[in-house]
């Protein structure tokens, strides 16, 4: 406990900190619920003698479902608070996993489930908005970069849903995983505090990031690192057990390295975005992508190198996610959450890229390198993109680089919130 006291880290000291733990295991176990059925994918595939497009298709569907979920979820954050959308969120999942559990009993009814799936892919700008809600614009990016860990979910889902599968069933997975929610939902009720950064809107502003050249453009470069992380981590048991012939669980534990990675370099993205700036740190983190894209798909016949390549790009997927979020509140500092909900909407799309991509890829040329180099095109157009439009972001809204600009008095920032109320 002598690290939250008051003589812990400025950082912990600027903000609430058991909201941001909250917040992290709201998404890390809501993110775990969506890619349950990536996780599964071998097995439910072994079930129902699934092809390769009807497997791509089949993953992508949770993920895009979940994305268009978001901006909904964001939208009633807005007026019912972060907290209360959040404990409705999670009531909603551990019903939907409940009928995967008694239900599920066909590949229509996988289908079904898949919809379902993405009520728990909505958590995303909600997550973020609450967990960086109680800490002032020097502190933001790293804030959101630890809620925003909870994507680690991944790990937790490939790391034990084959293993349980395997024991009891891949129907009984459902069932345990709405057991777990208990967790996040005691913790989101006892420990977390609505931030104090909420303003009443009507609904045109809260729509209004919609109508605007830079949320386009922020949605753009997340369909590569957040659509390009959360595809690639569904659909990685099945390319790792169907490429190299491995068993579904060491499937799982391939995949869960490459996940850790995205998910441990996500807050070091914000942390260090919050220094240099996220337009640089962008920059860096897309022409890596770009360089392990290729690779990957270039070293099919070997699973070691594969491994290795995968881990690296996920690590750059995980810091550009991190370094994007730095920029949003900088951006939409009084409507964080309906932003970040947009741009996660659109984002997430990406994510259903992949795996139809990598299915079809493989259906009808033969391999999956195609769907590697279709994705990697689609980043150097990003990357383009981002240099072009970080001129203007430089001399509107944010220093060089894409750092945070000064604020005349820390007691006061721009939102003219007392942040200090988090110590109450």
């Amino acid at each position: 406990m002598s690290v939250m006291s008051s003589r812990s880290s400025p950082f912990l000291k600027a903000g609430h900190w058991p909201t941001l733990l909250a917040a992290f295991l709201y998404f890390d176990f809501t993110f775990a619920v969506w890619v349950l059925n990536g996780a599964m994918a071998p097995f439910i595939s072994e079930s129902y003698s699934l092809d390769a497009a009807s497997k791509g298709f089949m993953i992508s569907l949770p993920i895009l479902s979940g994305a268009l979920m978001r901006f909904p979820l964001g939208l009633l954050s807005q007026y019912i608070g972060r907290k209360s959308a959040a404990m409705v969120e999670m009531s909603l999942i551990v019903v939907a996993l409940l009928y995967g559990f008694f239900f599920v009993d066909s590949y229509d009814r996988v289908l079904a489930m898949g919809v379902l799936l993405g009520i728990a892919g909505a958590s995303f700008g909600v997550a973020l908005s609450l967990g960086s809600g109680w800490y002032p614009p020097r502190y933001k990016g790293l804030a959101m970069g630890i809620a925003g860990a909870g994507n680690s979910g991944t790990v937790l889902a490939v790391l034990f849903a084959p293993p349980l599968a395997v024991a009891y069933g891949w129907q009984a997975v459902y069932g345990i995983a709405a057991a777990t929610m208990v967790l996040p939902m005691i913790v989101m009720l006892v420990c977390a505090k609505e931030p104090p950064d909420r303003e009443h809107q009507t609904l045109r502003g809260h729509l209004s990031c919609l109508w605007e050249k830079d949320g386009w453009a922020f949605s753009l470069i997340y369909i590569v690192t957040f659509g390009g992380f959360v595809g690639l981590s569904s659909f990685l048991p099945t390319y790792f057990h169907d490429q190299f012939h491995v068993t579904k669980v060491q499937a799982g534990q391939l995949t869960m390295l490459a996940a850790l990675m995205g998910s441990a370099t996500r807050a070091l993205g914000g942390y260090v975005s919050d220094r240099v700036g996220g337009v640089t740190t962008l920059t860096g983190v897309l022409a890596l992508v770009i360089g392990s894209l290729v690779l990957c798909g270039l070293a099919g016949g070997s699973l070691v190198l594969t491994t290795l390549l995968f881990m690296l790009c996920f690590a750059a997927l995980g810091a550009g996610n991190g370094a994007l979020f730095q920029l949003v509140p900088l951006r939409w500092p009084l409507t964080t959450a309906v932003a970040g909900s947009m741009i996660g909407e659109i984002g997430a799309l990406g994510g259903g890229f992949i795996p139809n991509a990598m299915g079809l890829s493989k259906q009808y040329g033969g391999s999956y390198l195609g769907g590697f180099l279709a994705f990697a095109l689609l980043a150097v157009a990003m990357l383009a993109m981002l240099r072009i439009v970080q001129i203007r972001w430089t001399r509107t809204w944010a220093e060089r680089g894409g750092r945070a600009r000064p604020v005349v008095a820390e007691a006061e920032p721009e939102s003219s919130i007392d942040f200090s109320a988090a110590k109450a």
